[in-house]
């Protein structure tokens, strides 16, 4: 039951849009695939869409915008999918992920992965709409999707592998729409690995009991008391680096100045991280969504007044 002092973690709502407008069928569904909860898709496509912006000079090309965009969707949808099977016998010892479809009761293991080869399916039809540097490098993302579940188990530093493996659409912007990926590419797709660790640290800080309770291990653990300290390193680390890429490419001072405001975001995010506030903290973490806006901001000013 929540309370005051002890908010409830869970991160399914059982009166959501999915409850009220889909068939019961499709429900379990559509909450492993984390449709009911968008903000993991926006944090994988904004960062992305942002280098689509710098690789096109400016405005991509509707077709590659709707492609990208479809992609992040399957492909957020298949790592959830794949990390709920994955967990599926550790879920229930952890608040925030009691109630999954898979851990509750609601979904069989075997249709979860009748699911999942669905998914993939879809995502390879997508391959035939990029060129041939991106399909191998989506073939290289997959490994990286499959085993990332399986880090915490042995590395306190799954949320880097998180962050390679959400923000390699990044890498494929710049392959599908100059076949290259240049080091300004790198250092800006670094940089989004980096926000990524920053960010979904707060977002583990909120497991970090039931983590220890059950040997898992994450950066919340490592980092302990210091979390400040850390995530305001990376984030310090990711605006060190997209300002690196912007004069690798010679964008515009607005560029610039977007990444001032960005920069602020971090500093208030920081500022406001509480240890005691796992609720907070989730707050701290969809506000990502807000600098992901504001990159693709300085992404098109930065190229477009050149």
């Amino acid at each position: 039951m929540q309370t005051p002092s002890h908010p409830d973690l869970s991160d399914i709502s059982h009166d959501d849009w999915v409850n009220r407008w889909l068939p019961r069928a499709w429900q379990p569904y559509a909450r492993l695939c984390r449709l009911d909860r968008p903000v993991g898709t926006w944090l994988t496509l904004l960062p992305c869409l942002a280098a689509l912006a710098l690789a096109a000079d400016g405005w991509p090309t509707l077709w590659r915008l709707f492609i990208f965009s479809l992609g992040a969707l399957l492909m957020r949808g298949v790592g959830c999918t794949i990390n709920d099977i994955w967990d599926r016998d550790l879920d229930s010892q952890v608040e925030r992920t009691r109630f999954r479809p898979l851990t509750s009761g609601q979904l069989t293991l075997k249709n979860a992965l009748y699911f999942l080869l669905g998914q993939l399916l879809l995502c390879a039809v997508l391959l035939f709409a990029i060129n041939e540097y991106s399909r191998w490098l989506a073939v290289a993302l997959l490994p990286i999707v499959a085993i990332y579940p399986l880090c915490k188990r042995f590395t306190h530093w799954p949320q880097v592998v998180l962050g390679i493996g959400f923000n390699w659409g990044m890498l494929m912007a710049w392959s599908d729409t100059q076949n290259i990926v240049p080091l300004a590419a790198v250092l800006f797709w670094l940089g989004a690995v980096c926000w990524q660790v920053g960010y979904d640290s707060l977002y583990a800080y909120a497991d970090i009991r039931d983590d220890i309770k059950m040997g898992m291990k994450s950066t919340a653990i490592l980092f302990g008391d210091k979390g400040k300290q850390w995530i305001g390193g990376f984030y310090v680390a990711t605006w060190a680096l997209w300002v690196w890429a912007g004069v690798l490419l010679g964008l515009h001072w607005s560029y610039y100045a977007v990444l001032i405001l960005i920069g602020l975001h971090f500093i208030w995010q920081v500022s406001v991280f509480n240890l005691q506030r796992p609720d907070r903290n989730f707050q701290l973490f969809r506000a990502n969504m807000a600098a992901g806006v504001m990159l693709i901001a300085a992404c098109l000013v930065g190229t477009l007044l050149v």
